[in-house]
């Protein structure tokens, strides 16, 4: 949800930035101007788009920078606990295992002491 409104933002502003553009150049031929007027006023202009658009670079940059970061922290997050979770589903194997084998020998203990008894 979140990408789908940064996209639409991304996509307004692109468009705006589009349409002042597109309105700028127009505006300035079908004025009345002297040749060399009009190439200051495109030179003006087109200097103002270089800055919305270098401000533009500057947020998407520092965007960027935000996701990444917190894409590393979740990221670590997700390392911890697994490992945690992976402990301790080792510490329970171990448990399960040691469990098991003292069993064994037990029922291997009264195996051989029901033999001895049938014995004599």
């Amino acid at each position: 949800m979140a990408q789908d409104d940064n996209g639409m933002g991304k996509g307004l502003f692109l468009g705006l930035l589009a349409g002042s553009v597109i309105g700028a150049v127009v505006a300035l031929l079908y004025a009345p101007k002297p040749g060399r007027e009009l190439r200051a006023d495109i030179k003006n202009k087109a200097g103002e788009i270089a800055d919305d658009a270098e401000d533009y670079i500057k947020m998407a940059r520092t965007k960027a920078v935000d996701i990444i970061n917190d894409g590393k922290r979740r990221s670590e997050h997700l390392i911890t606990e697994a490992k945690k979770r992976a402990e301790s589903l080792l510490g329970d194997a171990e448990k399960i295992l040691s469990d098991a084998k003292d069993r064994v020998s037990e029922d291997a203990k009264t195996k051989s002491a029901r033999n001895e008894k049938s014995r004599a």
